[in-house]
């Protein structure tokens, strides 16, 4: 069954401190103010890269990924719902086709692009140590 756009935004929602913009009137999910999931419509250009072959229908979601070894094993585990596209070469995220996405495989793809676009922690300040 294919997985709604308001059903990305329930998931992606649903995660701490994850706030919702727009970024080229596009919906976008922050974390931290780093965006890790947006809505990714094709443009002129993309299709004019697919030639005679279809372009995925969409909606089509972009979502980050830790880095290029990331993408790269993510593309191979679901090349039925996760692709890229020229325009993404060289950049840590992938494409997902909602139609052909499983729940489950979005979940985890949204939770680790969450995961990967938090901001670190703060760390512990030292405490200085005074001679007594």
């Amino acid at each position: 069954m294919p997985v709604a756009l308001d059903e990305v935004a329930r998931i992606a929602e649903g995660l701490p401190d994850v706030t919702v913009g727009e970024r080229r009137g596009n919906r976008t999910w922050f974390v931290g103010g780093k965006a890790f999931a947006w809505e990714r419509p094709f443009s002129k250009a993309d299709l004019a890269r697919f030639g005679e072959q279809p372009p995925p229908a969409g909606p089509i979601l972009a979502v980050r990924v830790a880095d290029l070894h990331e993408k790269d094993a993510a593309l191979i585990a679901n090349p039925a719902a996760f692709f890229t596209i020229p325009h993404f070469d060289g950049y840590a995220a992938i494409l997902v086709q909602l139609r052909k996405v499983t729940r489950r495989a979005l979940v985890e793809a949204l939770r680790e692009a969450w995961r990967v676009s938090c901001p670190l922690p703060p760390r512990p300040r030292k405490r200085s140590r005074r001679s007594a």
